[in-house]
C-alpha cells in the first residue's frame, strides 16, 4: 500500500491525475495538428489531381481530409505520449 505525498495523494493517485493531464493536453494538440497535416495532404492530392479550389479555399475536399486527420490525431498522440509515459 502506498504512503500519501503531501498533498495526500498515493502514488497510483498521482499517475492517474498525470495521465489524465497529460493525455487532455495531447488530444487537443494531436486534433489541430492532425486536421493540418491532412488539410497539407488533401492541398497535395488536389494539385496531383489537378483540382482548382474556390477562392479562399485551401484545398478541394479539405472538410474530409481535415475530419479524418483530426480523428486520427486525437487518437493516435495522446495513444503514442502515455504509452511512452509509462513504459517502464
Amino acid at each position: 500500500m502506498s504512503t500519501p505525498n503531501q498533498e495526500g495523494m498515493t502514488g497510483r493517485e498521482s499517475r492517474i491525475a498525470r495521465n489524465v493531464g497529460v493525455g487532455c493536453l495531447t488530444s487537443v494538440s494531436g486534433c489541430f495538428g492532425g486536421g493540418v497535416i491532412a488539410v497539407l495532404i488533401a492541398k497535395f492530392v488536389g494539385s496531383a489531381q489537378r483540382c482548382e479550389p474556390a477562392t479562399g479555399v485551401p484545398a478541394c475536399n479539405w472538410p474530409v481530409y481535415a475530419v479524418i486527420g483530426m480523428g486520427v490525431g486525437l487518437v493516435l498522440l495522446p495513444t503514442v505520449v502515455l504509452w511512452r509515459l509509462n513504459r517502464k
